[in-house]
């Protein structure tokens, strides 16, 4: 098959502009989501997580919380509920925040690791 010069310019062209209505279309589709928001600071509930703001029997089921994500959950518990028993706090989430709960924060093992999860 052979087409005259006029004819294969109209299909190149025909082609061209299909291509950049192809383009066109999945440019225009593309959907951008919003950036997310920065959390307002203090979002976390303070009671719990100053020093000496707990009683005893409050120790499980915080220590339930901060050790809910971890593999190691029976260490975690067993640590956590000894450092809540000792400073009556734990700090909130579920990893991190020590700065809320110094006892919690200061307490070292022998070898100068954090004793509390």
């Amino acid at each position: 098959m052979h087409y005259s010069a006029g004819k294969r310019d109209m299909i190149f062209c025909f082609l061209l502009m299909f291509l950049l209505q192809l383009v066109l279309q999945n440019h225009a589709t593309v959907i951008f989501s919003p950036a997310p928001q920065p959390q307002p600071p203090g979002t976390y509930p303070m009671y719990g997580a100053t020093p000496g703001s707990l009683q005893p029997q409050e120790c499980g089921p915080r220590c339930s919380v901060r050790c809910s994500k971890t593999a190691f959950k029976k260490p975690c518990m067993f640590f956590c509920q000894k450092c809540c028993g000792k400073c009556l706090c734990v700090p909130p989430g579920t990893y991190g925040n020590k700065q809320f709960c110094p006892c919690y924060n200061n307490w070292k093992t022998k070898r100068g690791g954090p004793k509390c999860p």
